[in-house]
C-alpha cells in the first residue's frame, strides 16, 4: 500500500505554495497526499490580493473523512490564519497517534501576511505542542518567541532550544534568510543540535513555497517511516535540487515556484 501524507493548509491559486506545493512535493517523493484546505487565496507569483477563511466546521469535517477512511501516516501543518482555524485543527488531529509537521506559515513570499497576529499566541499555545518538528524560517522563529531574528549559529540553537522547551519535540531552524554563500539549516531537540544540513545559496528570486515544500517532504519522509534526521535530509536534498532548477520554469513575472518535479521531467 501506497504510504499517505496529510496537508492541512491553504490553497495558492498561483500552485507554487501551499496545498498545491504540498501535493506535487508529496507525490514526487512517491507519497500519496491527501488535504484539508484551512483557506483559499487569490495568489499570483507577485501578491496575495484576498485571502477568505474556509468555515470551521467544514475544515473539521475534510479532517473526519480524511482521518476516519485513509491510513494516515504523517500530517503536515502550514497556513492556519485565525485563532479559530488553528483552535479546530488541533480538536481535529486530537487523536492522530503519528508525526505531525508543523510549518508556522506567516508571511508570503510576496509579504503579504498570511497569519493574523492575534493568532501567534495559539498557535505557540495549542498546535506547537503538538509538533513532532517544528520547521520555522528565522522570522517565524523569531515572532513565536518574541524576539528579534537569530543572526549567528549560537542564536539559532538558542531559539529552537527555546521552542522545544515550549513544547516541539525537535525544531528545524532555517537559515533561508541569513547571510553568506551557504545556507545552514540546524535540527535541533532540547539538547542541542542533532544534524546540520549545508547548501550553496542560490542567487535565483525564484523560491515561492519551498518552506511548504521543506515540510510537506519531511512529511513525506515521515509516512515512509523515515527516522525524523533521515527523512529531513531526504527532503533538503529534494529541495535544493528543485531550487536549483527553479529558474528553468519561468512561471509568473514575481517570485517564481521551485521545480517540483525536477528529478521527472525537465523544463
Amino acid at each position: 500500500m501506497a504510504p499517505i501524507a496529510l496537508t492541512i493548509a491553504g490553497s495558492d491559486s498561483g500552485g507554487g505554495a501551499g496545498i498545491q506545493a504540498d501535493l506535487k512535493a508529496m507525490s514526487a517523493l512517491g507519497v500519496f497526499g491527501a488535504s484539508v484546505i484551512t483557506a483559499v487565496t487569490a495568489q499570483n507569483t507577485q501578491a496575495v490580493t484576498a485571502v477568505h477563511g474556509i468555515p470551521s466546521e467544514v475544515i473539521s469535517a475534510q479532517i473526519q473523512a480524511v482521518l476516519s477512511d485513509l491510513d494516515v501516516r504523517a500530517i503536515k501543518i502550514g497556513m492556519l490564519a485565525t485563532p479559530e482555524i488553528i483552535e479546530t485543527v488541533a480538536q481535529g488531529i486530537s487523536r492522530f497517534q503519528g508525526p505531525v509537521v508543523l510549518d508556522p506559515v506567516m508571511i508570503a513570499k510576496s509579504g503579504d501576511a498570511l497569519l493574523a497576529d492575534e493568532a501567534v499566541q495559539t498557535l505557540r499555545d495549542v498546535l506547537l505542542p503538538r509538533a513532532t518538528v517544528l520547521t520555522p524560517n528565522l522570522p517565524e522563529a523569531a515572532c513565536l518567541l518574541d524576539q528579534g531574528d537569530a543572526d549567528t549559529p549560537e542564536a539559532m540553537v538558542d531559539q529552537g532550544k527555546a521552542l522545544c522547551a515550549l513544547g516541539a519535540q525537535a525544531v528545524l531552524m532555517k537559515g533561508g534568510h541569513g547571510k553568506g554563500d551557504v545556507c545552514h539549516d540546524l535540527l535541533i531537540d532540547e539538547t542541542g543540535v542533532i544534524a546540520e544540513f549545508q547548501a550553496p545559496r542560490k542567487a535565483t528570486r525564484n523560491t515561492h513555497g519551498t518552506g511548504c515544500t521543506l515540510s510537506s517532504s519531511i512529511a513525506a519522509g515521515l509516512a515512509k517511516d523515515l527516522t525524523l534526521v533521515d527523512a529531513v535530509a531526504q527532503a533538503h536534498e529534494y529541495l535544493q535540487g528543485a531550487i536549483m532548477r527553479a529558474d528553468e520554469l519561468k512561471i509568473g513575472a514575481g517570485h517564481g515556484p521551485v521545480h517540483h518535479f525536477h528529478r521527472v521531467w525537465p523544463a
